[in-house]
């Protein structure tokens, strides 16, 4: 998300531009709850780039391109992520943990919410 907040250029810049960094400041917010309840439950999350990087399902953004393909990438890795969390909330309930299920469904619907509103500024 920074790649593209800091090199998405054209038309759209200044929309696209606040649009990612308001996209990376609620990421940021998501993972620090999600660290918190992790720790809380006597887990250890990942706090390591290496260690992100090595469990990470959504790949580093490739540089030079185009607004709209940075619109679709955003796009694709939300749905990507959308996936996971669904996992996850059926985990939480298999094991009745509301309160995590709780949280994964809120960033969940959070990340529909965009990208339903990505596909529409794509025209579709």
């Amino acid at each position: 998300m920074h790649n593209y907040h800091w090199y998405v250029t054209g038309e759209q810049f200044f929309t696209l531009h606040t649009k990612f960094e308001e996209l990376y400041n609620e990421a940021a917010a998501h993972i620090d709850v999600l660290a918190e309840r992790l720790l809380a439950m006597g887990g250890q999350p990942v706090a390591t780039i290496t260690g992100c990087l090595e469990l990470a399902s959504i790949h580093d953004a490739k540089g030079n391109q185009s607004a709209k393909e940075m619109v679709q990438s955003v796009s694709d890795d939300f749905v990507q992520v959308i996936s996971e969390l669904r996992q996850g909330m059926e985990l939480a309930e298999s094991v009745r943990d509301e309160i995590t299920g709780d949280m994964l469904l809120a960033i969940h619907t959070s990340l529909e919410t965009h990208v339903w509103m990505l596909n529409a500024y794509l025209g579709k």
